[in-house]
């Protein structure tokens, strides 16, 4: 894969001659259309709802559908693009090949060329235009809408870029849009890394983003309170937090206090890709809290400890001075650390 540099005008910074020749791909379609491989289906639905515990029948019963003035079953709109999602297998041969040669990659290693070789997806955007019905043939097309000039965030120093992705049917009519932002960033500008350190630094961590649904919350972990978001109007426990109930759709919420306990529901030790700010292998747990909520976070013991089952506690880690987070260890060790301190 090639690039090529362009004189910049004169008069103009390096920074603005880069932003220039990013801009340069916008309007470009970034990869080639992508193609469902299998037509929307009820099995797929089925699968889907399932997991989601979404039981609303539409989904599900041609009846129920067509009580509702539908011509039959049709799909949950979350589902958009599962439709075009391909297998691991497919994920590992095109792992093992040549990256295709498109306006994205070109795009993307310009940017990498730059140091901007962090990403996170920052924005996704959904427009439903029609629901789709069993039969549909989707169909995926992305153009390049945007590059922003140089932000510096809380990741580091980057460009922020957006793509528009509109999926059609079997007639070429417009199903539904999507809109994508992601950022590349330079993440060496977050602070460098001591050679060969004893453990990782913490502070090295990507940030969360906190936004005004889920401020609450990292301001009561900041205080070293677990808090979970409670439905005013009916009562219903939810996490992550939201702006709206799922069961009864109110606005009104407050927060519960949570007694830190519970047990895990499943985990996962990872080994591989090392991330700074991390040591490894870096177990993360899934756990099932007492007041029925689920809450994913860090194991702070030994990987060999973590079982299904295991009853856990929570503990608390300052990453810096602004962020402190909850992790979790086997819950007879928490006690056992308790009573040493009290001695």
């Amino acid at each position: 894969m090639s690039t090529t540099t362009q004189t910049p005008a004169p008069g103009t910074t390096d920074e603005e001659a880069f932003l220039a020749r990013l801009l340069e791909f916008r309007g470009l379609e970034a990869t080639s259309t992508r193609y469902a491989q299998d037509a929307v289906n009820q099995a797929m639905i089925r699968h889907f709802v399932e997991a989601m515990g979404d039981e609303n029948p539409i989904y599900v019963d041609e009846q129920a559908a067509r009580d509702t003035g539908r011509e039959g079953v049709v799909a949950p709109p979350p589902m958009l693009s599962t439709w075009l999602m391909v297998g691991y297998k497919a994920h590992m041969a095109a792992a093992a090949g040549a990256a295709p040669d498109t306006p994205m990659a070109r795009l993307l290693a310009i940017l990498a060329e730059a140091g901007y070789v962090g990403v996170v997806a920052t924005n996704d955007e959904h427009e439903y235009v029609r629901e789709l019905r069993l039969g549909d043939e989707i169909k995926m097309t992305t153009v390049i809408e945007d590059i922003s000039p140089r932000k510096t965030t809380g990741l580091g120093t980057g460009h922020f870029i957006t793509t528009l992705r509109t999926y059609t049917d079997q007639h070429d009519e417009v199903v539904a849009r999507q809109r994508f932002r992601i950022l590349r960033f330079d993440p060496s500008g977050a602070k460098p890394a001591a050679p060969a350190p004893a453990a990782a630094d913490p502070a090295l961590r990507h940030k969360p983003f906190i936004l005004r649904d889920n401020a609450f919350w990292f301001e009561a972990a900041a205080q070293r309170r677990l808090v979970i978001q409670a439905c005013t109007d009916c009562g219903t426990l939810r996490h992550p937090p939201g702006p709206v109930c799922p069961s009864c759709h109110s606005f009104a919420w407050h927060e519960v206090e949570a007694s830190g306990r519970g047990t895990v529901h499943s985990y996962v030790v990872s080994h591989h890709p090392k991330a700074p700010g991390y040591d490894y292998p870096l177990t993360v747990v899934l756990v099932d809290l007492e007041e029925g909520t689920r809450l994913v976070a860090d194991f702070a013991g030994d990987a060999g400890e973590v079982e299904i089952g295991l009853p856990v506690q929570v503990d608390w880690v300052d990453y810096d001075e602004h962020l402190t987070l909850p992790r979790f260890r086997a819950a007879t060790s928490v006690s056992e650390s308790t009573e040493q301190e009290r001695n």
